[in-house]
């Protein structure tokens, strides 16, 4: 059974064909990479998956139910977790209690009280290795510190399905390849599907998707292992511009 499946999602802004006929299925515990050039998609994707926009034709199903309609906020309790390219912390609330948000608010809604909340962020920020901030204000952290901290919140939200926009993006080599490292481990502990959006850095494409799946202007163009996705003659011609030389 997968875990996600997307049939059909077609998407338009008023004359814009933002996302055509695009299906995808996703299995518990996969690692994927969703790849394009500006302007191919991806965020449009991200924002149909987890419910901020509604797809105008095509069916979403998780775990066999359908969740097309449903809004974002019921798809939290479901097993969902994103983080955001630009983290959106509270910045003036402490560390550990952003990290609580997640838990008071994602699969565990209703089943842990506050003080729970509080205990499972605490796990979470040593995970990700911001134990010595935990009573920090959120808006004192560093760019990478928070990108950490919103990592840790969405983990804490115990999703079966984690969504990372960008998540890597204007991190130095030596971070991205932390980052790879550390969801490779979560993937192996928790058994989380890692659907990770990726613009220009394909360290992080390369070392963390098992499967990448490259958009271009709203259409799926190529879903295959990475090496064979990024080896393809369409997807060098899309990122390129023209087809490879063969010559060399």
């Amino acid at each position: 059974m997968a875990l996600l499946k997307l049939e059909n999602i077609t998407k338009t802004f008023g004359g814009l064909m933002a996302l055509n006929d695009v299906s995808l299925e996703i299995e518990h515990g996969e690692l994927i990479a969703i790849v394009g050039p500006n302007g191919a998609g991806k965020t449009t994707l991200f924002n149909i998956i987890s419910g901020v926009y509604r797809p105008d034709k095509g069916k979403i199903i998780f775990e066999e139910r359908d969740i097309t309609r449903m809004p974002a906020y019921k798809r939290a309790p479901l097993g969902f977790g994103r983080t955001f390219q630009i983290p959106r912390p509270f910045n003036s609330a402490t560390v550990r209690e952003n990290v609580a948000v997640g838990a008071m608010f994602g699969s565990l809604a209703g089943k842990v009280s506050v003080d729970d909340s509080l205990e499972i962020a605490d796990r979470y920020i040593e995970l990700v290795g911001l134990e010595a901030h935990k009573d920090k204000e959120a808006g004192s952290l560093t760019p990478v510190e928070k990108k950490m901290m919103e990592m840790a919140r969405a983990l804490a939200m115990k999703p079966k399905l984690l969504l990372m926009d960008e998540a890597m993006a204007g991190m130095h080599p030596k971070d991205i390849d932390e980052m790879v490292r550390f969801l490779k481990k979560i993937k192996e502990k928790e058994n989380i599907a890692v659907v990770s959006m990726v613009e220009h850095v394909m360290r992080a494409v390369v070392g963390l998707a098992e499967r990448v799946m490259v958009m271009h202007q709203g259409s799926k163009l190529v879903d295959a292992k990475t090496e064979e996705a990024l080896t393809e003659p369409r997807v060098i011609e899309v990122y390129l511009g023209r087809p490879p030389d063969e010559s060399k």
